[in-house]
């Protein structure tokens, strides 16, 4: 992937000129303002499949609890359907990753939204409405200073890279077993560091973001696509960062 490729991020006289630079600024918008119409799409797509009587049954399904209330998780579909990004992405990282193009980088974004907002539909059959409410809007004023700070500093933020990437497998492999230990100690702690990893990783995307621009400003296409590769990065980050949120302050279930 080609906008994955790291610069060195600029000096602090260089932030300070950035920070007025039209060209820069609109490509940043532009990609804060696909990532809110994603967002919108995957809350519509997930409404739809948590309301739809047909489409819930076939997503969903609801599991008593011995010693809890009953809970909802992904049926067969479900699963598959929750998955799909990540083949979509893997399939994807040979020919539209290594040859990037507006229009296989924007089918990409817009069908990795429309599959993650269509297994989003359990958290509506799973939390309050209240207590999503409240989550997404502590998640979108996160987003907004964590890209701030993305965007404005000139520290390089590589080395966290490595950092994170260890951190993600950590969270993987503790969500796995979780699968099978059903312990709300091990949810709530692995919700409360899913939320520090991909605070981390919005941070590093954004400024990465910036550096795309730097790299690629005297080429239309190539940053165009880059564009819709960054919006693709910091949505699945702000989705992450949410649900993982809500993991942490899971008390108020259905």
């Amino acid at each position: 992937m080609s906008e994955l490729r790291h610069d060195h991020p600029p000096g602090a006289a260089e932030t300070r000129a950035a920070a007025f630079d039209p060209g820069l600024r609109r490509y940043m918008l532009g990609v804060y303002n696909k990532v809110g119409l994603g967002l919108a799409l995957a809350a519509g797509v997930a409404y739809l499949t948590a309301t739809v009587p047909w489409l819930r049954d076939a997503m969903f399904t609801t599991v008593e609890q011995p010693n809890g209330a009953p809970r909802t998780w992904l049926s067969l579909v479900g699963s598959l359907v929750a998955f799909a990004p990540v083949l979509l992405l893997l399939a994807a990282s040979g020919r539209v990753l290594s040859s990037p193009t507006p229009a296989r980088t924007g089918a990409l974004y817009w069908s990795v939204v429309a599959l993650v907002g269509a297994s989003l539909g359990v958290l509506f059959l799973s939390f309050t409405g209240l207590s999503i409410a409240m989550t997404l809007v502590v998640s979108a004023l996160g987003f907004a200073g964590l890209s701030l700070v993305g965007y404005t500093t000139s520290k390089d933020l590589m080395g966290f890279r490595g950092f994170l990437v260890m951190g993600l497998i950590g969270l993987v492999v503790s969500l796995a077993a979780n699968l099978v230990l059903h312990s709300a100690l091990i949810e709530y702690v692995t919700g409360v560091v899913g939320v520090l990893i991909f605070a981390g990783l919005i941070t590093y995307d954004s400024q990465r973001l910036k550096m795309s621009y730097y790299r690629l400003h005297d080429s239309g296409a190539s940053l165009a696509a880059a564009s819709d590769l960054g919006a693709l990065s910091l949505f699945i980050n702000f989705v992450n960062l949410f649900q993982f949120l809500l993991m942490a302050v899971s008390g108020q279930r259905r």
